[in-house]
């Protein structure tokens, strides 16, 4: 079963808690506190394998968690970091963010991508200790691993999509151009799952085709299969438009063409200026007239136009060298950027009423705010406009007038969560 399209949760591992601890050895008197750190929670990694090709796994299983951090111990120890649990994927998959639709990753290359950090592990007493409060009989729990509901996207690696109305011959196309052997019959939606077929032109020189099947009108809106199947066409550098010229199904070949052209629009509107070859295939049903009035209508629009009869091979080594050409001068296969979280989710994520704690040691303001941990993951401390957000962040908090209520003064030292900083106005 061609599966393209799951929705799963990932939990990465909440962090070890830290040990509270104190020195104990024959004849040493007063040991101290010597409790270890947690050990970090394991991340969320996710991996290309080619050995898959589709995301039919993710049917059964819905959930991954990664394991939690060790606790810390005595002697000073901190606990085991967990390991990474690592999800493999098809190539080309894309990850999203389930609720706000932001795109995490593209699983497009070989280098695995951290989608969920593991937590922090929470500080033994040891860290704790000062000149006044020697014993301290405290530690930090660890913090919580990152969670999401994730949505999978594959959308296949292809160089040119075959586009079109059903039967119009572009599984018979791409089974005489390329090694791919899809089921062919004379009826519509033969083609119920993408084919790809690897096209070679030299030595040294091939691409990648794909039959996209199931386009009708409506596809862009779910009717047939092409709502399923659209999501495929993305990543084409280019389109190969297959049309039936000899119209024997009773069609117009300009509404065929126009129609599947507004489809493609209607998905996705850089689809309409992705750059297009029109295929005119069966031309050995087709009369002469009829040839000629189509390609009129597509020469005026500047578009490239071949004669091809699938069946018979006529004109498809022609067609398939000219895409050749054009690939040369085209950009390489579209891969989809990872986007930043929103703003707006930003500023929820810190906004007023989070609770925290702040005590003063040594001169030291210590921060306890947990929730600003996964914030200050975002902060680039060398880039102005991330200071000023995390700035943005501790006014709209409360933490900055908190600190101001209890006297603290310009170039005092602040530990926000292990974060040190000096207090400027």
């Amino acid at each position: 079963m061609f599966v393209d399209h799951a929705k799963i949760k990932i939990k990465a591992g909440d962090g070890g808690d830290g040990a509270v601890s104190f020195h104990r050895e024959k004849y040493v008197a007063a040991g101290g506190p010597d409790g270890g750190d947690g050990g970090r929670g394991g991340d969320i990694i996710f991996q290309v394998d080619d050995n898959f090709s589709t995301l039919i796994d993710f049917r059964y299983k819905r959930k991954y968690a990664a394991e939690r951090g060790e606790n810390g111990s005595g002697r000073n120890c901190t606990g085991k970091s967990a390991p990474p649990l690592i999800i493999k994927v098809p190539r080309g998959t894309v990850i999203k963010d389930a609720e706000t639709g932001r795109i995490m990753a593209d699983m497009s290359t070989d280098e695995p991508k951290v989608l969920a950090r593991g937590g922090n592990g929470g500080k033994g007493n040891v860290n704790f200790a000062t000149s006044t409060r020697q014993i301290p009989r405290f530690a930090k729990p660890g913090f919580p691993g990152e969670e999401f509901e994730v949505t999978l996207e594959l959308k296949l690696l292809a160089d040119v999509g075959l586009v079109g109305f059903p039967n119009v011959g572009k599984s018979t196309l791409i089974s005489v151009v390329s090694a791919a052997k899809p089921k062919i019959a004379n009826y519509h939606f033969t083609t119920l799952t993408p084919v790809l077929g690897a096209v070679k032109t030299g030595e040294e020189k091939s691409f990648v085709m794909a039959d996209i099947p199931g386009l009708i009108e409506g596809a862009g809106d779910g009717v047939g299969l092409g709502h399923e199947f659209l999501r495929h066409v993305e990543r084409c550098r280019l389109i190969v438009h297959v049309v039936d010229v000899s119209g024997v199904e009773g069609r117009d070949p300009k509404d065929d063409f126009r129609i599947i052209n507004e489809e493609l629009a209607k998905f996705n509107s850089e689809l309409a200026e992705r750059p297009q070859i029109v295929a005119a295939n069966k031309t050995d049903m087709a009369t002469d007239e009829q040839i000629a009035d189509f390609r009129k209508f597509i020469e005026e629009k500047g578009i490239p136009f071949y004669c091809i009869s699938a069946a018979t091979t006529k004109g498809t080594h022609e067609l398939v060298m000219k895409i050749s050409e054009m690939l040369d001068t085209l950009p390489p296969i579209r891969e989809f950027e990872a986007e930043p979280i929103p703003q707006a989710q930003l500023d929820e994520m810190a906004g007023a009423g989070k609770s925290f704690e702040i005590t003063v040691e040594d001169g030291v303001y210590f921060v306890n705010a947990p929730w600003i941990q996964p914030i200050m993951r975002t902060i680039n401390p060398d880039d102005y406009s991330s200071l000023q957000y995390f700035q943005r962040v501790l006014i709209n908090s409360g933490i900055i007038a908190k600190l101001e209520e209890m006297g603290i003064n310009e170039g005092d030292t602040v530990n926000l969560e292990g974060f040190e900083f000096d207090f400027v106005y």
